[in-house]
C-alpha cells in the first residue's frame, strides 16, 4: 500500500469540501505557468482584426516558447499573473464541483452505492454549473490578469482587488460574471470529462484487479481523466478565454465570439493552446486528484485518532 490507508469510516462530505478545495490550490501553485501559457496562446490572433493569424505573426509558438517568451520579455512573475484570483477560485470553486460531486451522486441514486453512468453524468453537471455560479468573478479576474502582458505598455489591472473594483466599475457587475454561459457549458463539459471518467477508470482498474485502491491506480486515472477532458472541453474552454478577456461590446455573445473566431482564423482556433490545455490539465489532474485522495485519508485518519478513547 502506497500512501494513506483507506479509512474504515468514508469521508464526511466536510472532508470532501475541504479536501477538493485544498488539492484544487495545490495543484494550481504547480501548473499555475502552464496555465497562463495556455491562456496566452488561445487570445492570440483576436486583435488581428480580418487578417488570419498565421505562423508568421505568431508572438507565441508553443508552449515552451511561450514561457519562454514571458519570462524574457516580462520576467518569471508573469507566469503567475493571476495566482491569487486563480486560488481563490479554486477554494470556491473546486470544492463544490469536486467536494460535492459524491454527495449529489448519492442524491440521484437515492443512496445506492450502484451508480449508472446516467446519474454520474447528472451529478458532474450539477455540480459543475453550481461552482461557476458561486466563483464565477474569481474566473474572469483571473483570465485578464493571465492575459494582461507587462511589457510595452501600462498594466491593465494593478492588483487582484483592483480588478475586481475596476471590472465592477467600467462595465458593472455583470462584467464580473462576463462569459458565465460558455463557462458553465465548459464546466458541466469538464466536469463530467473529468470526474465521471476518472470515477470510471478508477472503478475499472479496481473491480478487474489490476490494481489496488493507492497512489498508482489514482495516478493512472487521473492522467486518462486529464486527457479526454482536454479532447472534449477544448473548444469552449478557448471560447470562454476569448469572450471573458474581450473589451466592452468586441462580442455580442459568445455564439458571436465562436463564429467570429471561426470566420476569421478558422476551425483550428478551436485548438489553440491544446497541448498547454493537455500539459496543464494532464498535470493538474494528476495532483489534485493523488492530493485529494490523501488529503481525505489523512483527514479521517486524524478525527478517527481524535475520537478514539485512550
Amino acid at each position: 500500500m502506497v500512501g494513506f490507508k483507506p479509512t474504515d469510516v468514508p469521508p464526511t462530505a466536510t472532508v470532501k469540501f475541504l479536501g477538493a478545495g485544498t488539492a484544487a490550490c495545490i495543484a494550481d501553485l504547480i501548473t499555475f505557468p502552464l496555465d497562463t501559457a495556455k491562456v496566452r496562446l488561445q487570445i492570440q490572433g483576436e486583435s488581428q482584426g480580418a487578417v488570419r493569424a498565421s505562423s508568421a505573426t505568431a508572438q507565441y509558438r508553443g508552449v515552451l516558447g511561450t514561457i519562454l517568451t514571458m519570462v524574457k520579455t516580462e520576467g518569471p512573475g508573469s507566469l503567475y499573473n493571476g495566482l491569487v484570483a486563480g486560488l481563490q477560485r479554486q477554494m470556491s470553486f473546486a470544492s463544490v464541483r469536486i467536494g460535492l460531486y459524491d454527495s449529489v451522486k448519492q442524491f440521484y441514486t437515492k443512496g445506492s452505492e450502484h451508480a449508472g453512468i446516467g446519474s454520474r453524468l447528472l451529478a458532474g453537471c450539477t455540480t459543475g454549473a453550481l461552482a461557476v455560479a458561486v466563483a464565477q468573478p474569481t474566473d474572469v479576474v483571473k483570465v485578464r490578469f493571465q492575459a494582461q502582458a507587462r511589457a510595452g505598455g501600462s498594466r491593465r489591472y494593478q492588483g487582484t482587488l483592483d480588478a475586481y473594483k475596476t471590472i465592477a466599475r467600467e462595465e458593472g457587475l455583470r462584467g464580473l460574471w462576463k462569459g458565465t454561459s460558455p463557462n458553465v457549458a465548459r464546466n458541466a463539459i469538464v466536469n463530467c470529462a473529468e470526474l465521471v471518467t476518472y470515477d470510471l477508470i478508477k472503478d475499472a482498474l479496481l473491480k478487474a484487479h489490476l490494481m489496488t485502491d493507492d497512489l498508482p491506480c489514482h495516478f493512472t486515472s487521473a492522467f486518462g481523466a486529464g486527457f479526454c477532458t482536454t479532447i472534449v472541453a477544448s473548444p469552449v474552454d478557448v471560447v470562454k478565454t476569448r469572450y471573458m478577456n474581450s473589451a466592452s461590446g468586441q462580442y455580442a455573445s459568445a455564439g458571436h465570439c465562436a463564429l467570429t473566431m471561426l470566420r476569421k482564423e478558422g476551425p483550428q482556433a478551436f485548438y489553440k493552446g491544446f497541448m498547454p490545455s493537455f500539459l496543464r490539465l494532464g498535470s493538474w489532474n494528476v495532483v489534485m486528484f493523488v492530493t485529494y485522495e490523501q488529503l481525505k485519508r489523512a483527514l479521517m485518519a486524524a478525527r478517527t485518532s481524535r475520537e478514539a478513547p485512550f
